[in-house]
Protein backbone atom coordinates (compact mmCIF):
# COMPACT_ATOMS: atom_id res chain seq x y z
CA UNK A 1 0.00 0.00 0.00
CA UNK A 2 2.83 2.41 0.80
CA UNK A 3 4.11 1.97 -2.76
CA UNK A 4 0.87 3.46 -4.12
CA UNK A 5 1.26 6.36 -1.71
CA UNK A 6 4.79 7.03 -2.91
CA UNK A 7 3.71 6.84 -6.56
CA UNK A 8 0.81 9.24 -5.98
CA UNK A 9 3.08 11.68 -4.17
CA UNK A 10 5.62 11.47 -7.00
CA UNK A 11 2.85 12.11 -9.54
CA UNK A 12 1.65 15.08 -7.49
CA UNK A 13 5.15 16.57 -7.32
CA UNK A 14 5.62 15.97 -11.04
CA UNK A 15 2.39 17.79 -11.89
CA UNK A 16 3.44 20.71 -9.70
CA UNK A 17 6.86 20.81 -11.30
CA UNK A 18 5.31 20.90 -14.79
CA UNK A 19 2.94 23.72 -13.87
CA UNK A 20 5.73 25.62 -12.09
CA UNK A 21 7.88 25.39 -15.24
CA UNK A 22 5.03 26.87 -17.28
CA UNK A 23 4.42 29.64 -14.73
CA UNK A 24 8.14 30.52 -14.71
CA UNK A 25 8.02 30.96 -18.48
CA UNK A 26 4.97 33.20 -18.09
CA UNK A 27 6.61 35.50 -15.51
CA UNK A 28 10.12 35.49 -16.97
CA UNK A 29 10.04 39.25 -17.62
CA UNK A 30 9.23 40.15 -14.01
CA UNK A 31 11.92 41.34 -11.55
CA UNK A 32 13.92 38.55 -9.91
CA UNK A 33 12.65 39.32 -6.40
CA UNK A 34 9.04 39.04 -7.55
CA UNK A 35 9.72 35.78 -9.39
CA UNK A 36 11.29 34.33 -6.27
CA UNK A 37 8.29 35.43 -4.18
CA UNK A 38 5.88 33.82 -6.64
CA UNK A 39 7.95 30.62 -6.64
CA UNK A 40 7.99 30.42 -2.84
CA UNK A 41 4.22 31.05 -2.69
CA UNK A 42 3.65 28.37 -5.35
CA UNK A 43 5.47 25.63 -3.46
CA UNK A 44 4.05 26.67 -0.09
CA UNK A 45 0.56 26.25 -1.53
CA UNK A 46 1.54 22.94 -3.15
CA UNK A 47 2.74 21.47 0.16
CA UNK A 48 0.22 23.15 2.45
CA UNK A 49 -2.27 20.28 2.62
CA UNK A 50 0.41 17.80 3.65
CA UNK A 51 1.51 20.16 6.41
CA UNK A 52 -2.08 20.63 7.57
CA UNK A 53 -2.64 16.87 7.74
CA UNK A 54 0.61 16.31 9.64
CA UNK A 55 -0.27 19.02 12.17
CA UNK A 56 -4.00 18.26 12.48
CA UNK A 57 -3.76 17.23 16.14
CA UNK A 58 -0.99 19.66 17.13
CA UNK A 59 -1.89 22.56 19.40
CA UNK A 60 -1.66 25.41 16.91
CA UNK A 61 -4.06 28.28 16.25
CA UNK A 62 -7.41 27.13 14.85
CA UNK A 63 -7.30 29.99 12.33
CA UNK A 64 -3.84 28.95 11.13
CA UNK A 65 -4.82 25.28 10.90
CA UNK A 66 -8.02 26.06 8.97
CA UNK A 67 -6.18 28.43 6.61
CA UNK A 68 -3.52 25.81 5.87
CA UNK A 69 -6.14 23.15 5.18
CA UNK A 70 -8.23 25.41 2.94
CA UNK A 71 -5.28 26.66 0.87
CA UNK A 72 -3.89 23.15 0.47
CA UNK A 73 -7.20 21.59 -0.53
CA UNK A 74 -8.07 24.37 -2.98
CA UNK A 75 -4.66 23.89 -4.57
CA UNK A 76 -5.51 20.25 -5.38
CA UNK A 77 -8.32 21.27 -7.72
CA UNK A 78 -6.41 24.24 -9.09
CA UNK A 79 -3.49 21.95 -9.96
CA UNK A 80 -5.74 19.31 -11.55
CA UNK A 81 -7.49 21.66 -13.96
CA UNK A 82 -4.52 23.95 -14.60
CA UNK A 83 -2.40 20.98 -15.70
CA UNK A 84 -5.18 19.36 -17.77
CA UNK A 85 -6.04 22.60 -19.54
CA UNK A 86 -2.40 23.56 -20.09
CA UNK A 87 -1.79 20.19 -21.74
CA UNK A 88 -4.94 20.66 -23.82
CA UNK A 89 -3.86 24.08 -25.03
CA UNK A 90 -0.41 22.67 -25.78
CA UNK A 91 -2.14 20.30 -28.20
CA UNK A 92 -4.10 23.20 -29.64
CA UNK A 93 -0.81 25.05 -30.19
CA UNK A 94 0.58 22.02 -32.05
CA UNK A 95 -2.41 22.11 -34.40
CA UNK A 96 -2.54 25.91 -34.64
CA UNK A 97 0.97 27.32 -34.09
CA UNK A 98 -0.32 30.90 -34.02
CA UNK A 99 -2.16 30.13 -30.77
CA UNK A 100 0.48 31.07 -28.19
CA UNK A 101 -1.49 32.02 -25.05
CA UNK A 102 -2.00 28.53 -23.68
CA UNK A 103 -0.82 29.02 -20.10
CA UNK A 104 -2.74 32.23 -19.26
CA UNK A 105 -5.84 30.89 -21.04
CA UNK A 106 -5.60 27.67 -19.03
CA UNK A 107 -5.31 29.58 -15.76
CA UNK A 108 -8.32 31.78 -16.58
CA UNK A 109 -10.48 28.78 -17.49
CA UNK A 110 -9.32 26.99 -14.33
CA UNK A 111 -10.50 29.85 -12.12
CA UNK A 112 -13.82 29.99 -13.98
CA UNK A 113 -14.41 26.24 -13.52
CA UNK A 114 -13.52 26.48 -9.83
CA UNK A 115 -16.00 29.33 -9.37
CA UNK A 116 -18.81 27.25 -10.89
CA UNK A 117 -17.74 24.27 -8.79
CA UNK A 118 -17.92 26.32 -5.60
CA UNK A 119 -21.46 27.45 -6.42
CA UNK A 120 -22.49 23.80 -6.98
CA UNK A 121 -20.97 22.82 -3.64
CA UNK A 122 -22.70 25.57 -1.68
CA UNK A 123 -26.13 24.82 -3.14
CA UNK A 124 -26.99 21.20 -2.33
CA UNK A 125 -30.00 19.73 -4.07
CA UNK A 126 -32.78 17.70 -2.47
CA UNK A 127 -33.09 14.29 -4.14
CA UNK A 128 -36.53 12.71 -3.65
CA UNK A 129 -37.19 8.97 -3.83
CA UNK A 130 -40.47 7.10 -3.17
CA UNK A 131 -40.50 3.42 -2.22
CA UNK A 132 -43.73 1.52 -1.69
CA UNK A 133 -43.89 -1.41 0.73
CA UNK A 134 -46.77 -3.41 2.14
CA UNK A 135 -44.67 -4.13 5.25
CA UNK A 136 -45.62 -0.79 6.77
CA UNK A 137 -49.04 0.60 7.72
CA UNK A 138 -48.23 4.29 7.35
CA UNK A 139 -45.87 6.47 5.35
CA UNK A 140 -42.44 7.25 6.76
CA UNK A 141 -40.25 10.13 5.59
CA UNK A 142 -36.48 9.66 5.84
CA UNK A 143 -33.93 12.47 5.44
CA UNK A 144 -30.58 10.93 4.54
CA UNK A 145 -27.26 12.75 4.80
CA UNK A 146 -23.71 11.52 4.48
CA UNK A 147 -20.17 12.83 4.34
CA UNK A 148 -20.65 16.10 6.21
CA UNK A 149 -16.95 16.13 7.22
CA UNK A 150 -17.20 18.55 10.13
CA UNK A 151 -13.90 20.27 10.77
CA UNK A 152 -11.81 22.90 9.04
CA UNK A 153 -13.76 22.54 5.77
CA UNK A 154 -17.33 22.19 7.02
CA UNK A 155 -17.37 24.75 9.81
CA UNK A 156 -20.01 25.44 12.43
CA UNK A 157 -21.49 28.24 10.30
CA UNK A 158 -21.86 26.00 7.25
CA UNK A 159 -23.24 23.14 9.32
CA UNK A 160 -25.88 25.50 10.72
CA UNK A 161 -27.09 25.99 7.13
CA UNK A 162 -27.18 22.22 6.65
CA UNK A 163 -29.20 21.72 9.83
CA UNK A 164 -31.72 24.28 8.59
CA UNK A 165 -31.97 22.42 5.28
CA UNK A 166 -32.40 19.08 7.04
CA UNK A 167 -35.12 20.42 9.31
CA UNK A 168 -36.98 21.95 6.37
CA UNK A 169 -37.59 18.41 5.05
CA UNK A 170 -39.83 17.68 8.08
CA UNK A 171 -38.55 14.13 8.32
CA UNK A 172 -39.79 11.41 10.63
CA UNK A 173 -36.29 9.93 10.77
CA UNK A 174 -32.89 11.46 9.97
CA UNK A 175 -30.18 9.02 8.91
CA UNK A 176 -26.49 10.01 8.94
CA UNK A 177 -24.56 7.49 6.85
CA UNK A 178 -21.02 8.04 8.13
CA UNK A 179 -18.23 10.63 7.93
CA UNK A 180 -20.01 13.17 10.08
CA UNK A 181 -16.57 14.35 11.17
CA UNK A 182 -13.46 14.85 9.08
CA UNK A 183 -9.81 14.34 10.04
CA UNK A 184 -9.76 15.65 13.61
CA UNK A 185 -12.19 16.25 16.47
CA UNK A 186 -10.22 19.28 17.63
CA UNK A 187 -11.92 21.94 15.45
CA UNK A 188 -15.29 20.26 15.97
CA UNK A 189 -15.05 20.55 19.74
CA UNK A 190 -13.54 24.05 19.60
CA UNK A 191 -16.52 25.22 17.55
CA UNK A 192 -19.02 23.42 19.86
CA UNK A 193 -20.70 21.75 16.90
CA UNK A 194 -22.47 19.33 19.26
CA UNK A 195 -24.87 22.19 20.01
CA UNK A 196 -26.01 22.18 16.39
CA UNK A 197 -26.33 18.37 16.29
CA UNK A 198 -28.87 18.76 19.09
CA UNK A 199 -30.96 21.01 16.83
CA UNK A 200 -31.56 18.38 14.15
CA UNK A 201 -35.31 17.69 14.15
CA UNK A 202 -36.90 14.28 13.54
CA UNK A 203 -40.09 13.01 15.16
CA UNK A 204 -38.78 9.43 15.40
CA UNK A 205 -35.10 10.01 16.00
CA UNK A 206 -31.71 10.64 14.42
CA UNK A 207 -29.56 7.58 13.69
CA UNK A 208 -25.96 7.35 12.52
CA UNK A 209 -23.33 4.83 11.50
CA UNK A 210 -19.57 5.31 11.49
CA UNK A 211 -17.56 6.07 8.36
CA UNK A 212 -13.88 5.74 7.59
CA UNK A 213 -13.21 9.32 8.70
CA UNK A 214 -14.50 8.59 12.18
CA UNK A 215 -11.61 6.12 12.31
CA UNK A 216 -9.15 8.60 10.78
CA UNK A 217 -10.06 11.20 13.41
CA UNK A 218 -9.84 8.59 16.21
CA UNK A 219 -12.83 6.31 16.58
CA UNK A 220 -13.02 6.55 20.38
CA UNK A 221 -13.01 10.36 20.29
CA UNK A 222 -15.55 10.34 17.47
CA UNK A 223 -17.91 8.05 19.37
CA UNK A 224 -17.51 10.16 22.52
CA UNK A 225 -18.48 13.27 20.52
CA UNK A 226 -21.52 11.54 18.99
CA UNK A 227 -22.61 10.20 22.37
CA UNK A 228 -22.62 13.78 23.70
CA UNK A 229 -25.40 14.56 21.20
CA UNK A 230 -28.97 13.23 20.82
CA UNK A 231 -27.81 11.17 17.81
CA UNK A 232 -28.24 7.41 18.25
CA UNK A 233 -25.07 5.67 17.07
CA UNK A 234 -25.60 2.24 15.52
CA UNK A 235 -22.38 0.25 15.49
CA UNK A 236 -23.20 -3.27 14.35
CA UNK A 237 -26.55 -2.88 16.03
CA UNK A 238 -30.26 -2.65 15.29
CA UNK A 239 -32.89 -0.02 16.09
CA UNK A 240 -36.67 0.15 15.70
CA UNK A 241 -37.78 3.75 15.08
CA UNK A 242 -41.42 2.71 14.68
CA UNK A 243 -43.54 -0.39 14.37
CA UNK A 244 -42.78 -2.41 11.27
CA UNK A 245 -39.42 -0.74 10.47
CA UNK A 246 -35.94 -1.90 11.53
CA UNK A 247 -32.71 0.02 10.95
CA UNK A 248 -29.58 -2.11 10.73
CA UNK A 249 -26.49 0.01 11.31
CA UNK A 250 -23.17 -1.46 10.25
CA UNK A 251 -19.76 -0.48 11.54
CA UNK A 252 -17.50 0.86 8.80
CA UNK A 253 -15.53 -1.72 6.84
CA UNK A 254 -12.36 -0.09 8.24
CA UNK A 255 -13.09 -2.39 11.18
CA UNK A 256 -12.19 -5.73 9.66
CA UNK A 257 -13.80 -7.48 12.60
CA UNK A 258 -17.22 -5.95 12.15
CA UNK A 259 -20.21 -8.30 12.25
CA UNK A 260 -21.47 -9.76 9.01
CA UNK A 261 -24.67 -8.39 7.57
CA UNK A 262 -26.19 -11.87 7.81
CA UNK A 263 -25.57 -11.87 11.57
CA UNK A 264 -27.17 -8.46 11.99
CA UNK A 265 -30.19 -9.41 9.88
CA UNK A 266 -30.78 -12.38 12.19
CA UNK A 267 -31.28 -9.88 15.03
CA UNK A 268 -34.06 -8.06 13.18
CA UNK A 269 -37.77 -8.82 12.98
CA UNK A 270 -38.13 -10.96 9.87
CA UNK A 271 -41.47 -9.36 9.00
CA UNK A 272 -40.24 -5.76 9.33
CA UNK A 273 -39.13 -3.46 6.57
CA UNK A 274 -35.35 -3.54 6.92
CA UNK A 275 -33.10 -0.56 6.20
CA UNK A 276 -29.33 -1.12 6.10
CA UNK A 277 -26.95 1.78 6.71
CA UNK A 278 -23.42 0.99 5.54
CA UNK A 279 -21.06 3.90 4.84
CA UNK A 280 -19.06 2.31 2.03
CA UNK A 281 -21.19 0.83 -0.79
CA UNK A 282 -19.28 -2.40 -1.33
CA UNK A 283 -21.88 -4.85 -0.02
CA UNK A 284 -25.06 -3.78 -1.76
CA UNK A 285 -25.13 -7.18 -3.55
CA UNK A 286 -25.01 -8.85 -0.11
CA UNK A 287 -28.03 -6.81 1.01
CA UNK A 288 -29.82 -7.81 -2.17
CA UNK A 289 -29.09 -11.51 -1.61
CA UNK A 290 -30.38 -11.27 1.97
CA UNK A 291 -33.63 -9.64 0.91
CA UNK A 292 -32.95 -6.24 2.50
CA UNK A 293 -35.63 -3.73 1.54
CA UNK A 294 -33.54 -0.54 1.53
CA UNK A 295 -29.75 -0.16 1.49
CA UNK A 296 -28.22 3.31 1.99
CA UNK A 297 -24.55 4.24 1.61
CA UNK A 298 -22.36 7.28 0.99
CA UNK A 299 -18.57 7.59 0.96
CA UNK A 300 -17.93 7.95 -2.78
CA UNK A 301 -18.76 11.69 -3.15
CA UNK A 302 -19.01 10.48 -6.74
CA UNK A 303 -15.43 11.67 -7.02
CA UNK A 304 -16.42 15.29 -6.21
CA UNK A 305 -14.82 16.63 -9.41
CA UNK A 306 -14.54 15.43 -12.99
CA UNK A 307 -12.69 13.34 -14.19
CA UNK A 308 -12.38 11.65 -10.79
CA UNK A 309 -16.11 10.89 -11.10
CA UNK A 310 -15.25 8.53 -13.97
CA UNK A 311 -12.75 6.73 -11.75
CA UNK A 312 -15.27 6.33 -8.94
CA UNK A 313 -17.92 5.08 -11.36
CA UNK A 314 -15.47 2.38 -12.45
CA UNK A 315 -14.60 1.43 -8.86
CA UNK A 316 -18.11 0.72 -7.59
CA UNK A 317 -20.94 -1.30 -9.08
CA UNK A 318 -23.22 1.48 -7.82
CA UNK A 319 -21.26 4.66 -7.26
CA UNK A 320 -24.13 7.09 -6.67
CA UNK A 321 -27.86 7.60 -6.97
CA UNK A 322 -30.85 5.26 -6.81
CA UNK A 323 -31.05 1.75 -8.23
CA UNK A 324 -33.64 -0.99 -7.80
CA UNK A 325 -31.88 -4.33 -7.52
CA UNK A 326 -33.87 -7.58 -7.67
CA UNK A 327 -35.07 -7.25 -4.07
CA UNK A 328 -33.32 -4.17 -2.69
CA UNK A 329 -33.86 -0.45 -3.23
CA UNK A 330 -30.35 1.02 -2.98
CA UNK A 331 -29.26 4.64 -2.76
CA UNK A 332 -25.67 5.85 -2.68
CA UNK A 333 -25.48 9.52 -1.73
CA UNK A 334 -22.82 11.76 -3.24
CA UNK A 335 -22.74 13.56 0.13
CA UNK A 336 -24.16 16.68 1.69
CA UNK A 337 -20.72 18.25 2.01
CA UNK A 338 -17.32 16.93 0.97
CA UNK A 339 -13.70 16.33 1.93
CA UNK A 340 -11.04 18.87 1.16
CA UNK A 341 -11.52 21.12 -1.87
CA UNK A 342 -14.80 23.11 -1.68
CA UNK A 343 -15.83 22.34 -5.25
CA UNK A 344 -18.36 20.13 -7.03
CA UNK A 345 -17.49 19.87 -10.71
CA UNK A 346 -19.66 17.45 -12.64
CA UNK A 347 -21.26 16.32 -9.36
CA UNK A 348 -23.66 17.85 -6.83
CA UNK A 349 -23.95 18.01 -3.06
CA UNK A 350 -27.24 16.55 -1.94
CA UNK A 351 -29.62 15.57 0.81
CA UNK A 352 -31.70 12.49 0.00
CA UNK A 353 -35.34 12.31 1.08
CA UNK A 354 -36.78 8.80 0.91
CA UNK A 355 -40.51 8.44 1.42
CA UNK A 356 -41.57 4.93 2.38
CA UNK A 357 -45.13 4.65 1.08
CA UNK A 358 -47.68 2.32 2.61
CA UNK A 359 -50.46 0.99 0.34
CA UNK A 360 -52.55 0.59 3.50
CA UNK A 361 -52.48 4.23 4.60
CA UNK A 362 -55.85 5.91 4.30
CA UNK A 363 -57.84 2.67 4.13
CA UNK A 364 -60.69 2.16 6.50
Amino acid sequence: MWIYGVLLFALYLGANAYLFWRVLALISSLPLALRISIGVAFWLAALMLFAAMALRNVDISEVVARTMFNIGSVWLVFLLYAVLLTLLFDLVHCAFPKFCCGTPTALIFTLLIMGIGYINYRNPRVEEVEIESDKIDQDLRLAVISDVHLGYGTTRRLFAEYVELINSQRADVVLIVGDLVDNSLRPVREQHVDELCAKIEATRGVYMVLGNHEYISGVDDAMAFINDTPITLLRDSVAVPCEGVTIIGRDDRTNRHRKSLKTLVSQADSAALKIVLDHQPYEIPVSNNLGIDVHISGHTHRGQVWPLSWLVDAMYEQSHGYRKWSTTHAFVSSGLSLWGPPFRIGTRSEIVVITLKSPHQGRQ
